[in-house]
């Protein structure tokens, strides 16, 4: 049996690989992130926070948002905040459009980069490849969507595995020493909790696929492995990135640094492709989340949302996000993150696991 339309796939390991696909070209994809979250408090503190605190936190949250979705057939994010939040739904839609032009700005500056350096394609060259990519996936729709990020994310994991024996090879004795020194600076914990927090704005882009779960042990189970599935590649991937502290802080993508390092340009350039893969996914299914919503206001109003207006959607958001790229890299992850993470604690945290919690226990 195809593995991608199993039971246990869909209910247990699908919302966890969707989760990580658009988590990572925002959350750890250029090794940006891990930086600027976890490495700058020192290696064995960037770790500390994130075993102690992101995944924790993540599966905890996961679990509920997952159940919260199931227990009231909320698949995508208008009609979850309107069973959380009431009246007051759309509080979050304002800053989740905000996070999406960041994330997407982040994204298409990545893939401008990422193929005029390493393939001499012309920025926006590289920009448009993505966009299609994203606007095609967009209109094949969800089917099609759970597919690709389910398959690049188990490709992902075999070329993050590769990464980190290199690393290992390479570096060995360079990590044994910057793990051993036990450097901890002090916010560790913040770190790691901010970093939870401005990635629960891509939560909403797993919605589509969660009904596939029925009962209330799945949606739990689920959503803990989906915190785990969500954080390993970045393990393997910040193992690596150690080897070079603190040289590597300042770098605007660590990733191609450490494997310009390593000297094997065969895997520099599979990397990369990997990575573009992983901007795509990112795009595709935050841009998914979107035209989901859409669809869902269309019918509530008997109007139907037909397969063109996708990769509409698709385009726009993405053009936006290109201009905000305007900013910069570092300054966008730095600021723009670290600024939505307190917005998503009190839109989208604190009522889902106080109020949230309250109406699934309360729900027969």
């Amino acid at each position: 049996m195809n593995i991608f339309q199993s039971p246990f796939f869909k209910k247990y390991l699908l919302p966890g690989f969707v989760f990580q696909s658009v988590v990572i070209a925002g959350g750890y994809g250029t090794g940006r992130e891990l930086v600027e979250y976890f490495l700058q408090y020192g290696p064995l503190g960037g770790l500390l926070g994130m075993f102690l605190i992101t995944t924790l936190f993540w599966s905890v949250f996961l679990s509920v948002t997952f159940e919260f979705s199931r227990k009231f057939k909320a698949y995508d994010y208008r009609s979850f905040f309107k069973k959380l939040l009431g009246p007051f739904w759309n509080i979050f839609e304002i800053p989740y459009f905000i996070f999406l032009l960041i994330v997407l700005a982040v994204i298409g500056s990545a893939s401008g980069v990422l193929l005029r350096d390493n393939f001499g394609i012309p920025y926006m060259g590289g920009v448009l490849i993505m966009l299609a990519a994203v606007g095609f996936l967009t209109f094949k729709g969800s089917g099609v969507i759970e597919r690709f990020l389910s398959s690049w994310s188990m490709f992902l994991y075999c070329v993050y595995s590769v990464f980190l024996v290199v690393a290992l090879i390479q570096f060995g004795p360079q990590i044994q020493n910057n793990f051993s020194q036990g450097t901890i600076h002090s916010q560790w914990a913040l770190g790691g909790f901010k970093y939870a927090l401005y990635n629960l704005g891509v939560i909403p882009a797993v919605f589509f696929c969660l009904n596939h779960i029925e009962k209330r042990k799945e949606a739990l189970i689920s959503g803990a492995m989906a915190g785990v599935i969500g954080i390993l590649p970045a393990f393997l991937f910040y193992v690596a990135v150690v080897s070079q502290y603190p040289s590597v802080l300042p770098e605007e993508v660590p990733a191609v640094f450490i494997l310009q390092k390593a000297g094997l340009p065969a895997l520099l350039i599979i990397y990369q492709v990997v990575l573009f893969g992983t901007l795509i996914e990112t795009g595709t299914g935050l841009i998914h989340s979107v035209n989901e919503r859409i669809r869902s206001a269309f019918l509530s109003r008997g109007k139907q949302f037909h397969r063109w207006h996708r990769p509409l959607v698709a385009v726009v958001f993405l053009l936006l996000g290109v201009g905000v790229a305007s900013f910069g890299l570092i300054a966008l992850i730095s600021k723009g993150y670290g600024t939505i993470s307190w917005v998503f604690l009190f839109v989208f945290f604190i009522p889902l696991m106080t109020l949230g919690v309250y109406r699934i226990i309360k729900s027969p």
